[in-house]
């Protein structure tokens, strides 16, 4: 891509971020990589190739997550190529390129309704719900569990750096839900208290672990030995073939922002951390509840 295509993309990414806030980066970089192929101008599929990695490359560079950004781009991509032999004309195979991304993006802004039916059923009336920052699909399952007329408590952790529990509690208490914030240290104090655990998550590894907001490992390991569920909830596209066996090998752009890895990361705080499988209890997702050993199962699938 030329530099003024590139700014464009940026922009364009951006202003989805900006202006549509119930959608994830994730989601937001597939949309991004729609209108490049809308409006792409190339003549060969190699050129389009070039500039959808350029386009990722821009996205990558915005100070956003990412994982999901990452995972996203890799299964839209493989999802919308599986066309590229089979028709004579470039123009023809674009064409179905371009269908078979609609037909991609409307499963992912389905997925979060599936995910919230699946995961609100396990919400019993009287429970109390410890949940670790902001996750819009945590949101989704708790505003669809009001809906059906369930009385629960929920405690945020505050989530520092950017305090984005604060935020995850006002829209519970939109909904009309109990919410109290919570220090992230007090999660030891508070999980004796709660019924279960529920996060989302950045990514999904191969052996069924997550990378998420930091802070999640602790709060895996705190529910572990106190005996309560920890639920995640996220969606398939998140599924990422990274098989962490440790904090080290999460990939560095996957821990700190674009700007974080220009300075001296040893001063620097990640961003996310990864929870290992033995410390999940399930998986809600748009392909059903799994456990974490049906993780690898379900990926293989997809990366077909």
């Amino acid at each position: 891509m030329e530099t003024m295509e590139k700014i464009d993309v940026k922009q364009y990414f951006c202003k989805i971020l900006r202006e549509k806030k119930d959608l994830s980066a994730g989601i937001a970089a597939i949309e991004t990589l729609l209108y490049v192929l809308e409006n792409d101008k190339s003549a060969t599929i190699q050129e389009l190739d070039s500039n959808f990695k350029s386009t990722i490359e821009t996205m990558k560079k915005t100070d956003v997550p990412v994982t999901a950004v990452a995972s996203g781009c890799e299964l839209f991509l493989r999802f919308i190529t599986f066309v590229k032999l089979d028709y004579k004309t470039f123009e023809e195979c674009k064409k179905v390129m371009l269908e078979r991304g609609k037909v991609f993006m409307k499963k992912l802004l389905n997925a979060k309704g599936k995910i919230a039916k699946l995961a609100s059923s396990f919400i019993a009336d009287g429970s109390k719900i410890l949940v670790h920052s902001k996750s819009r699909v945590v949101l989704k399952a708790m505003q669809h569990a009001v809906s059906l007329h369930k009385h629960f408590q929920v405690f945020v952790t505050n989530s520092s750096l950017d305090n984005s529990g604060e935020e995850m509690a006002r829209e519970l208490e939109k909904c009309g839900i109990h919410c109290t914030v919570i220090l992230d240290s007090a999660v030891g104090y508070i999980m004796e208290q709660v019924d279960m655990v529920m996060v989302g998550a950045e990514g999904v590894v191969e052996s069924g672990g997550i990378i998420n907001k930091i802070g999640s490992f602790t709060m895996a390991i705190c529910a572990k030995e106190m005996m309560k569920p920890f639920y995640v909830l996220t969606e398939s596209f998140k599924f990422t073939r990274q098989y962490p066996l440790n904090q080290r090998d999460l990939p560095d752009e996957f821990k700190y922002t674009s700007t974080h890895l220009k300075t001296d990361l040893s001063k620097e705080h990640p961003l996310v951390d990864y929870t290992p499988p033995s410390y999940i209890t399930l998986l809600f997702t748009d392909l059903g509840i799994l456990t974490p050993s049906a993780v690898s199962d379900e990926l293989i699938k997809l990366y077909l």
